[in-house]
């Protein structure tokens, strides 16, 4: 536990790195800074996904289901190779983009996470495997592998189409696309269904079978919102909105099923836990709402060529969905610590530099100009954000443990 608690920590480390990079790169439209814009937009993506989120989402995987498997060693020594791997695509990518160390690095780490997922196959127990959680978080790392097929297809795409060709582009969005629909919001769903096992709250097998097979195809339809910038037939734009469908009608079969659990939720943990999932499911569905409308052929052709709507929707996942959640589980499972007004901060933060970046899409959308001094006040609030998860980290160095009185 006390090395799993360290792990979090490390974790919250890399989170408030990306928080002072993206601030970083904000500023660098109204401050003379002495970096590579496209190379530290590489940094601050590979260290969100691979740093935060996934150190973040393997820690918890393994608590829940490794952590009485006797492989702590073995586990271990995997879990600071990836480390390792990490902190090098931290040194090598400001500088140098993607080059020879910084794609070794790279390729390192994605045999790291393969390694992850075959420890997790290998060493859970029978019983746990035939759980409805366990199929959420075993499908959600075949999403991660198959997410990886992106970054394999990059190097011979650059070699022969190039990096300015259309292959180049989707092979990154068929990338994000599973590492944050499959990968991110499959474990997440997966160890939520732990913690309510944990209880002896199970959704009923129609219920589950319905929810998993609902909403894998949608994440498997879905990738057809990422081509709808190229202009695509019919055919795809119908395909995208079907999977959207489908995935807000999985949402709400696993919502209906868990409501009438509430109360028991509720005693699971602090009414800071509740509220934080309640948030959570809330911008969930926000998501999946913006997804359908990116469906629509109208919306979907102005959305992809502004670029900051694209950056506010994937923002909105990252630091809303994903990220809250991701806290609010690490908090109930005791790795981390969490008060009212550190997550209050973190939501403020969220939603000022959230309706920034929307308001700037929106009058890009409408050819109208942005309000003066508009860089330096989203700076402003994106500094906000990064105070906010550098409080929560300070929370986790002090040695006294801090109570959530005013919940």
């Amino acid at each position: 536990m006390h090395s799993l608690k360290k792990h979090s920590v490390l974790a919250l480390g890399y989170f408030l790195l990306i928080a002072l990079l993206g601030l970083a790169l904000r500023l660098f439209p109204v401050v003379e800074l002495s970096f590579d814009y496209r190379y530290m937009v590489h940094t601050h993506s590979h260290v969100a996904l691979l740093g935060w989120t996934y150190t973040a989402l393997t820690t918890l995987i393994y608590k829940a289901y490794l952590g009485k498997a006797s492989i702590e060693r073995k586990y271990r020594v995997l879990f600071w190779c990836t480390q390792v791997t990490i902190i090098g695509m931290l040194l090598t990518f400001p500088f140098t983009g993607y080059a020879l160390f910084s794609i070794i690095f790279s390729t390192l780490f994605l045999f790291a996470s393969y390694v992850f997922m075959w420890f997790f196959a290998r060493h859970t127990s029978k019983k746990q495997k035939k759980t409805p959680a366990y199929k959420c978080i075993y499908v959600s790392l075949w999403y991660m592998v198959l997410s990886s097929l992106g970054p394999w297809a990059l190097g011979a795409i650059m070699n022969t189409a190039g990096s300015g060709s259309d292959l180049y582009r989707n092979a990154i969005y068929f990338y994000l696309h599973f590492q944050y629909n499959g990968w991110f919001i499959m474990a997440l769903i997966g160890l939520l269904l732990y913690f309510l096992e944990q209880k002896e709250i199970a959704l009923p097998r129609v219920a589950f079978t319905q929810f998993f097979w609902t909403m894998n195809l949608g994440v498997v339809t879905t990738f057809c919102i990422s081509l709808l910038w190229m202009n695509p037939t019919n055919s795809i734009y119908v395909i995208s909105i079907l999977g959207s469908v489908l995935q807000l009608c999985a949402f709400f079969i696993l919502i209906k099923h868990v409501l009438p659990f509430q109360n028991e939720i509720k005693r699971m943990d602090s009414k800071l836990f509740h509220l934080s999932l309640k948030i959570a499911a809330i911008f969930f569905l926000v998501k999946l709402l913006l997804q359908l409308l990116g469906s629509i052929p109208y919306f979907a052709s102005k959305i992809s060529s502004n670029i900051d709507l694209v950056i506010g929707y994937l923002h909105w996942i990252f630091l809303g969905v994903v990220s809250v959640t991701v806290l609010s589980f690490l908090f109930h499972s005791k790795l981390i610590r969490l008060t009212s007004r550190s997550m209050a901060l973190y939501f403020l933060g969220f939603i000022l530099t959230e309706g920034l970046i929307f308001y700037k899409g929106t009058m890009a959308w409408f050819k109208e100009p942005v309000i003066r001094h508009y860089p330096w006040l989203l700076a402003l609030v994106t500094g906000i954000l990064a105070f906010a998860i550098g409080n929560i980290l300070v929370l986790q160095l002090r040695r006294k443990d801090i109570s959530d009185s005013a919940l």
